[in-house]
């Protein structure tokens, strides 16, 4: 994945991926939005949304391709989905996956591009190429402005903030979980060459974002987490 803009102290260089899947064919299991339609979601409006941000091979690979926390995120993840799927009625479920340039890991139609989770009919796949999921994608028509939303996913310091700051804007409610979301670790460039651990950087992140509004839970909140409260 490559940030809208890098910050200048610091770079995350993950490796390319050498995990591959069976290729996923969005057409056949779900409504693949591309990037620059403009057309409203046709599936309705919906209080509860999950939105699942760039889970993708390459991301979930072992480290260090994928990152450090990758195989405890990956089961959060899948515990979370499972959940919304079985949920009475079901959240409406939307996979973004982020379109790298070419040579990166998640270079579309490269095996680390592909989803970690093969949507189901009636979910919903949007690509995008920026850090927040609302930019230039038909994100803004999918999720109602009154829906609470719950975001989980890649990467913590990029997409994570990006898309839980655009949604708080608009006006929704935002949950992040603890635990399902991930990043890599950083290297301080104009502090020594240090390195900042990823963890800390997803606690510092999940600091901003609740001081910003956004509602912190737990992997233990999970059960009614997509029930009207």
């Amino acid at each position: 994945m490559t940030p809208d803009a890098s910050p200048s102290s610091s770079t995350t260089t993950p490796s390319p991926s050498s995990t591959a899947i069976a290729p996923v064919d969005d057409a056949e299991i779900a409504t693949t939005v591309p990037l620059s339609t403009s057309t409203a979601s046709t599936h309705g409006e919906s209080h509860h949304v999950l939105l699942l941000l760039d889970i993708q091979v390459a991301m979930l690979a072992p480290p260090p391709v994928g990152v450090p926390a990758s195989k405890l995120v990956q089961t959060n993840l899948q515990r979370i989905l499972a959940h919304a799927r079985s949920a009475k009625p079901p959240p409406l479920i939307v996979h973004v996956r982020n379109n790298g340039d070419a040579g990166e890991p998640d270079e579309p139609a490269t095996d680390g591009w592909q989803l970690i989770f093969p949507p189901l009919p009636g979910e919903i796949v949007i690509d995008k190429r920026k850090n927040n999921a609302f930019a230039g994608t038909v994100l803004g028509d999918v999720v109602p402005p009154t829906a609470e939303v719950v975001v989980a996913g890649f990467q913590t310091d990029y997409s994570i903030r990006a898309t839980c700051s655009a949604a708080l804007t608009r006006g929704n409610e935002v949950l992040l979980i603890r635990g399902a979301h991930a990043t890599y670790d950083r290297i301080e460039v104009l502090h020594g060459g240090g390195i900042t651990p990823a963890h800390r950087i997803e606690a510092e992140i999940e600091a901003e974002l609740e001081e910003a509004g956004v509602h912190l839970l737990d992997m233990k909140d999970l059960p009614g987490i997509f029930t009207d409260r």
